[in-house]
């Protein structure tokens, strides 16, 4: 599970919600109630309740303190808190609930900020210190879990980190914006919150943290016989590294468990689970395929299991490098080979598990990542955290969704259904739908059955029956074909109109966790802009209701919206115009042009390329030329500032800016080949070239000749990060210069989408994107077996929803309604390929205009000089 995605599915079993949504339901604090002393005031901030003294005036950047607490002394920490800072007129905020801060000590919370109850702003250093003392001693020897991206103050629930007091944000490296603070020489840099203590190069440490900072340094592994040679992984819980035992000068695994974090369902905490693990493993000795437990110690206030290192890929890896449904190339050998190893790894599986059961007690935390698999073909079990005896086996208070039994599933059960859950992830592994609808079973029995032919009948009939028996509602008929399309638009419609929460402030449709981001809830990736384009760009209608809450909420923006165009202010006057509601729109480019917008990144998604598209398509309908104006010195922008082929890394992502359409250089050179087109001027087409060679550089091509992008870890044939985003751009540059080298990627890219599976749905990373890019091409038809290929394909994560069509958004967890991720994304994406009228992805429209100059005799503007 991606740790940022936790808070999010703790609050609504079937969409990614906050928690303060459902505040009557998340056990509110006691102290959020009290009745605030005259010249206070209180405000609301995502899950954070603020107060402060009305003629408050603090700086920007500090020392702040954050205030650590347990679920049962949570009360008590804040009352005090509460007490103190109110008496003295100290500025202060804290989580609303108990349900907020389980999810921030939770095993799966972000490390970065795990563990924060209360956040403290001190107006200067001195007050800094005072604070930290008198509180301190007030506190002194309450439990906490410990924070890891700050100090600890003494031995009590007090943290020190040096960060922004207010929200400032400017351009990563990897060209998102991040928060910032200012440096020594006032210009923004960012704040990082990493989960480790750092103080910035141009601060001085005071001296009265001084003492702490040497006490937390002088905790070290170094008097153990163990030395850390790398880290296999982190979460909120503690690490997970491999060692060498400097005895024997073998490799052992080194299992770490913070206390009071990396808390589970039942609230038990990572020491707990540990040493429940550590006496599991004594009494499974023996049986092949799970490690043995070779010690348990303490470093600081930290456990620690040592434990048999198994030499392997998780099973989740394995399968990876060998499933021929994302090989092109693979024939029915290839796919007969797979299923006789699949079923070998299965049965391994099943007896390991069951000589479990011999011994009288349920695993309960069986799946893909827990799965070791050797190269000689053998199997090891990890995580024995949550193991109990048959007789006390009840739902784990840890799990992962695609394996999770339903509620009341007691003793062996709660394994078996695991069983039958890894029987279909072993040939098609998304199962994590299963919780959104476990008919979904039979839906994939047919599909492995299909593809697999080996794959006997009963393996398949043994999973269908434990998860999805005659009692589970099957899923509805629908025909995934181009005559299917009225009613498909009439079911994936149905669904996404029952969503609507107009009542809420923050979002009008349940999408991905950034519909809860600043903007979120107005953009077109992730917010209803996205989704009321959709339902009326394929022909679905308007809805006046849900207008008038876009436009009210867009036109008086909340502090922090972005502006730019699918996470911001520019998309959703992008959708406003499109609505028919024209003099909204151009209200709401004013408040965008009276901004910092010159300072944007490069991108489409959040930055320049996107800004500078929706500027001059407005000024094309409008004729406004302070519109043409704008848009044309965003692509000026662009290209100075978009550096040289080899100023990228070869790697996208995680710490390197982006590849893509979306978000890396494909997006820069869409914006170039427009401005060329409105100017004719040749430089901004040769910066286009720039831009793809850039996006180029991060790509590979795979053995079987699709082309995809290299993120070092994997590789990515999507729409915004992928390969069929850079397909888009290098045909649009291919309608105005031929190049040999973009020819032949643009085929390799075509390549990338015709594969069997991809394990999303949506239209930015799924296949949905997929299918729209193939539907954009002219050489393609609605009826064309690859157009088709994807269209049946969609029915594979298509779940039922309110007597209408769902599908699941990012990691399978939740559904989704947005453009990005959901339901509104695909409904786009088969409008493209079949709805009568065309449709198209917001600013992928191929049409040029029809006064384009001459690019024989060009516009001189600057560019490049």
């Amino acid at each position: 599970m991606e740790d940022r995605y936790e808070a999010f599915i703790m609050a609504d079993p079937v969409f990614y919600d906050v928690l303060h949504a459902r505040q009557a339901e998340s056990s509110p604090f006691a102290v959020a109630e009290r009745e605030l002393p005259a010249g206070w005031k209180r405000t609301e901030q995502d899950d954070w309740l603020v107060f402060y003294p009305a003629d408050a005036k603090l700086p920007l950047q500090g020392w702040k303190i954050h205030v650590s607490a347990c679920l049962d002394n949570a009360e008590k920490v804040l009352a005090a808190v509460w007490d103190y800072c109110v008496s003295r007129n100290i500025e202060f905020k804290f989580l609303r609930s108990h349900a907020a801060l389980m999810a921030r000590v939770s095993k799966y919370a972000p490390r970065g900020y795990s563990g924060k109850l209360v956040t403290i702003y001190p107006e200067d250093d001195a007050a800094c210190e005072t604070i930290l003392n008198e509180l301190g001693e007030l506190l002194e020897g309450e439990p906490s879990p410990y924070i890891l991206s700050d100090l600890r103050w003494g031995k009590g629930p007090l943290f020190v980190r040096y960060g922004s007091f207010v929200n400032r944000f400017m351009v990563g490296d990897d060209g998102q914006l991040v928060g910032a603070i200012a440096d020594d020489t006032g210009t923004l840099v960012p704040d990082r919150r990493a989960p480790v203590f750092y103080v910035p190069p141009w601060i001085t440490l005071p001296e009265f943290l001084e003492p702490h900072f040497a006490a937390r340094n002088a905790v070290t592994m170094a008097d153990l016989p163990y030395a850390i040679e790398r880290v296999l992984h982190f979460s909120n819980g503690g690490g997970i590294y491999v060692a060498k035992d400097t005895r024997t000068d073998e490799e052992v695994v080194l299992k770490e468990a913070r206390p009071h974090s990396g808390l589970d369902a039942r609230r038990h905490d990572a020491v707990r689970r540990l040493e429940l693990e550590y006496e599991t493993l004594q009494r499974f000795a023996g049986i092949p395929g799970i490690p043995a437990a070779r010690d348990f110690f303490t470093v600081g206030e930290h456990s620690f299991l040592a434990m048999d290192f198994i030499d392997g890929l998780p099973l989740n890896k394995a399968i990876v490098r060998r499933y021929p449904m994302i090989n092109l190339d693979a024939s029915a050998e290839d796919f007969a080979e797979f299923a006789t190893w699949a079923l070998d790894i299965y049965r391994q599986v099943e007896e390991t598990v069951e000589a479990i059961h011999a011994r009288g007690y349920v695993y309960g935390d069986l799946h893909l990542f827990n799965v070791m698999v050797r190269e000689d073909g053998t199997v090891g079990l990890l995580d024995f955290e949550v193991v109990a005896p048959v007789a006390d086996a009840t739902m784990p208070g840890l799990g992962n969704q695609g394996f999770s039994a339903p509620r009341g599933t007691k003793g062996l059960d709660v394994d078996r259904y695991a069983l039958a859950c890894l029987r279909l992830a072993m040939f098609l592994p998304m199962t994590n739908v299963l919780w959104l609808s476990r008919a979904k079973a039979r839906d994939f029995a047919k599909i492995i059955k299909e593809h697999f032919p080996l794959v006997p009948d009963e393996y398949l009939a043994k999973a269908v029956d434990v998860i999805a028996p005659e009692s589970v509602e099957m899923v509805p008929e629908q025909k995934w074909a181009p005559e299917g399309w009225p009613q498909l638009r009439e079911n994936l419609v149905r669904s996404i109109v029952e969503s609507a929460t107009p009542q809420r402030d923050d979002r009008l449709f349940p999408g991905d966790i950034r519909t809860y981001s600043d903007g979120g809830g107005i953009s077109l990736a992730y917010g209803a802009a996205g989704v009321l384009y959709a339902l009326s760009a394929t022909g679905a209608g308007q809805f006046p209701e849900f207008e008038q809450w876009l436009r009210q909420r867009a036109l008086s923006p909340k502090a922090g919206t972005p502006p730019g165009f699918y996470d911001g202010l520019h998309g959703a006057a992008f959708a406003l115009d499109h609505l028919g509601y024209q003099q909204d729109a151009l209200d709401l480019l004013d408040i965008c042009l009276g901004e910092k917008w010159e300072t944007l990144g490069l991108d489409m998604h959040s930055g320049l390329a996107g800004v500078g598209l929706n500027l001059l398509r407005f000024a094309d309908r409008t004729g406004e030329p302070v519109l043409r104006q704008a848009g044309l010195r965003a692509a000026e922008l662009v290209a100075e500032r978009l550096g040289t082929e080899d100023s990228v890394p070869e790697i996208s992502g995680r710490a390197n800016p982006y590849a893509g359409l979306m978000r890396g250089s494909s997006g820069a050179a869409m914006l170039l080949m427009r401005a060329y087109d409105d100017t004719g001027d040749a430089t901004y087409l040769d910066r286009a070239e720039v831009a793809l060679r850039q996006d180029l550089r991060r790509c590979i091509v795979r053995p079987d000749g699709a082309l995809e992008v290299n993120e070092g870890w994997r590789t990515m044939p999507y729409l915004d990060v992928g390969s069929v985003g850079v397909g888009v751009a290098l045909d649009e540059f291919l309608k105005r210069r031929h190049d040999d080298r973009f020819a032949e990627a643009s085929g390799q890219a075509l390549r990338a989408a015709q594969s069997i599976m991809y394990i999303l749905p949506g239209l930015f990373s799924g296949r949905a994107g997929i299918l729209a890019y193939l539907a954009g091409r002219a050489d393609l038809e609605a009826t064309d077996p690859l157009v088709l290929r994807q269209i049946h394909g969609l029915s594979w994560h298509a779940l039922p929803r309110a007597g209408g069509i769902a599908f699941p958004g990012t990691a399978l967890l939740r559904m989704s309604m947005d453009l990005a991720t959901g339901t509104a994304g695909v409904l786009l994406a088969l409008g493209c390929a079949l709805h009568d009228s065309p449709v198209h992805v917001p600013l992928l429209d191929p049409i040029q205009r029809a006064d384009t100059p001459d690019p024989q005799t060009p516009t001189p503007t600057g560019v490049g000089q």
